[in-house]
């Protein structure tokens, strides 16, 4: 009978990485998965969209609030939203972990059914294809991502034009909004207000609505440090100014209201519901231009215009907008 209590150390590698690799579904285009010194994945076009993330313990997450679970969700919702921003669609990950002496098995084994659950509703059509596992003083998950494009080509930051329209696909400020409730002195926030903490912790960006973006956007990223900051990453890339509106995206801002307003009641702390909007990171939606004579692809809202071009400059209401976010070096 199967410990699960048993650490990971204890058990080793190989017994460790057999139980958890187990949990994993196959694909067709996998053609050999995990288990040799290398993958072979099969692909119906010669170029590759390749991404990275790395998520450190105590710096990118904490076990307190997130589980094995949560972790294995968010490393995959957060690399596949890279691949999406390229109008790529997503094919094989590979995953690699460090954890610690007292890491069980159990634990190993829900970050699996994460990394699982995350495929299962993002990209049903890719597979975990391998990876590593290593043992260190803190958790530290990476996940390479790679994609297709089929006869496309990618979509960079640098494309936008004047005259283009500045849209979004997928949530802003949720996730910085539940990143404060779970942070919060008084935990039954947390709770009154799981949709947004569940946003936090697996987030859900719009896979599919990237994939088919890609055919007709100028310019895609995805959102992840916060809205202020990678839009002017676009603008800087693409070199054009873009003025967003307030009005545009105060709906993003009204729906978080109410737990603005549930946190001030308890800490007395004033809460503008538009910064975490604005400054929050982790939705992972996806921030694209398009040509202003073409309909918005389904799923987009607009937020803002290309209003010429310049070494990279972001208005909001005509006042220039700070590149504020999160720096994963210096945060």
């Amino acid at each position: 009978m199967e410990n699960f209590d048993d650490t990971v150390f204890a058990l080793g590698e190989v017994e460790a990485l057999k139980r958890a690799v187990a949990i994993f579904k196959t694909v067709p285009s996998t053609l050999v998965g995990s288990g040799d010194d290398a993958a072979v994945v099969a692909l119906n076009d010669h170029r590759m969209v390749v991404t990275t993330d790395t998520m450190v313990e105590n710096h990118d997450f904490r076990t307190d609030f997130s589980t094995g679970f949560d972790l294995g969700f968010k490393a995959v919702a957060s690399n596949l939203a890279d691949l999406a921003a390229m109008g790529a669609t997503p094919v094989a990950l590979t995953v690699a972990m460090v954890v610690t002496k007292t890491t069980t098995q159990m634990w190993l084994e829900d970050f699996a059914r994460g990394l699982q659950a995350g495929l299962d509703q993002l990209a049903p059509t890719a597979e975990i294809v391998g990876g590593d596992l290593a043992s260190g003083e803190q958790i530290v998950i990476a996940v390479a991502a790679h994609g297709q494009l089929g006869d496309r080509q990618p979509v960079l930051r640098s494309g936008a034009k004047s005259g283009d329209i500045v849209a979004v696909a997928g949530t802003l400020g949720r996730a910085a909004c539940g990143l404060d409730l779970l942070l919060h002195k008084d935990q039954s926030l947390a709770k009154a207000y799981d949709e947004w903490v569940a946003v936090q912790l697996r987030p859900n960006p719009p896979i599919q609505l990237g994939v088919e973006a890609g055919a007709l956007a100028t310019a895609m990223l995805d959102v992840s440090d916060s809205l202020a900051l990678d839009v002017n990453r676009l603008a800087k890339a693409s070199g054009v100014t873009i003025e967003l509106s307030t009005g545009k995206l105060s709906g993003y801002a009204a729906v978080l209201e109410l737990a603005a307003q549930s946190m001030t009641s308890r800490d007395g702390m004033e809460r503008d519901p538009m910064d975490w909007v604005l400054f929050g990171g982790e939705d992972h939606s996806l921030l694209a231009t398009f040509p202003e004579s073409a309909a918005l692809p389904r799923g987009f809202k607009a937020i803002g215009k290309v209003v010429g071009e310049s070494a990279g400059l972001v208005l909001l209401d005509g006042q220039e907008l700070s590149p504020k976010g999160w720096d994963s070096v210096s945060s």
